[in-house]
């Protein structure tokens, strides 16, 4: 059972700016990609969610490149479920060879507050940041037979009838979460959060009815809010979306602090080899800055990142302090 988040009175923290500077793909492809002798054989890449969700996205586009580009197979493995802690165990547990990475979310940087004293590994010490690659708004969405039509229908209903709105999300510390954590800080209210193992198995529940309001990625609902299945309230970014001009962001709904971007990177064990780490960031950025890859994330409303491997280091401490903050202040339950 889903126990809503209770919250207490709490400034809210907003999500900072990944400030990491996009690579263009020509700055980095030649020396790394020349390199012979890694990979030999297939590169395992686990994504710790269900098909069909933004991570998912990520990782068979970056798959498929690497595949082209190398000759050697990039295999897509989904464990999904437990927070993404069985996918990130299987990373953290691996042969430090390179040939096991993941794709990992905000929820690598979310986990060491939530589930604190029951993480089987150390993120920062276990793990090794490869690159941040893309970022992406949250969408704050409906099924149509919904009522509310707009986020102030929504506060009206919560604030009518305390813990009687539910609210799905992909996941505890998926960025769908965290948006969700921030509406219900901001708001003040009582809802009733209902996570799913990834985005896929999140969608697929909205669009079937199953529950009526949620928190999703714009990649991995794009296709169905432009089919009318899902109908966006708000979203995440600061302005409106070229791919959804019609929905107001958050800011415009009179929530300015509801402001946390996804964003998308890969890891691998710790102890790898730092050659086969340099090939390793300079393939996976150079995928996702390949024209055809390229095209295709911005088509669904990803940002190119793709900042360096100390870049997203950074990231991931910054990310951690921040959140482990906001679970002192009572923001963070796990469900």
């Amino acid at each position: 059972m889903h126990r809503p988040i209770r919250r207490r009175s709490l400034a809210l923290l907003s999500t900072a700016s990944l400030a990491a500077p996009a690579l263009a793909a020509s700055t980095l492809a030649a020396p790394a990609l020349a390199q012979s002798g890694f990979p030999a054989r297939a590169v395992r890449i686990i994504v710790p969610y269900a098909p069909g969700g933004a991570s998912d996205i990520v990782g068979r586009l970056v798959a498929q490149h690497a595949t082209r580009e190398t000759g050697q197979s990039f295999v897509i493995e989904n464990r999904a479920g437990g927070a993404t802690v069985p996918g990130m165990q299987a990373v953290a547990t691996a042969p430090a060879d390179g040939y096991t990475v993941s794709t990992v979310d905000n929820a690598l940087s979310v986990n060491p507050t939530t589930l604190r004293g029951r993480l089987p590994f150390d993120t920062e010490k276990d793990l090794t940041p490869l690159g941040v690659l893309v970022q992406a708004p949250v969408v704050f969405v409906k099924h149509p037979s919904a009522p509310a039509e707009s986020v102030a229908d929504v506060l009206a209903m919560a604030r009518q009838r305390p813990g009687s709105v539910s609210l799905a999300h992909a996941g505890i510390g998926s960025p769908n979460h965290l948006a969700m954590v921030q509406f219900l800080v901001t708001s003040g209210l009582e809802m009733t959060p209902v996570g799913y193992r990834g985005g896929g198995p999140e969608l697929a529940a909205l669009v079937g009815g199953e529950i009526q309001y949620g928190f999703i990625s714009v990649p991995s609902s794009l296709a169905q809010l432009q089919a009318g299945r899902v109908k966006a309230l708000a979203i995440t970014s600061q302005g409106r979306s070229p791919l959804l001009p019609e929905v107001p962001s958050f800011r415009e709904a009179g929530l300015p602090a509801v402001d946390q971007l996804g964003w998308w990177g890969m890891v691998a064990p710790a102890g790898v080899p730092e050659a086969v780490l340099d090939r390793l960031h300079a393939l996976l950025v150079a995928s996702v800055h390949a024209p055809e890859v390229a095209e295709r994330l911005r088509a669904l409303n990803y940002e190119l990142v793709g900042g360096s491997r100390a870049d997203f280091a950074a990231l991931i401490r910054l990310e951690i302090a921040r959140w482990a903050d906001m679970g002192a202040r009572g923001a963070l339950q796990a469900e």
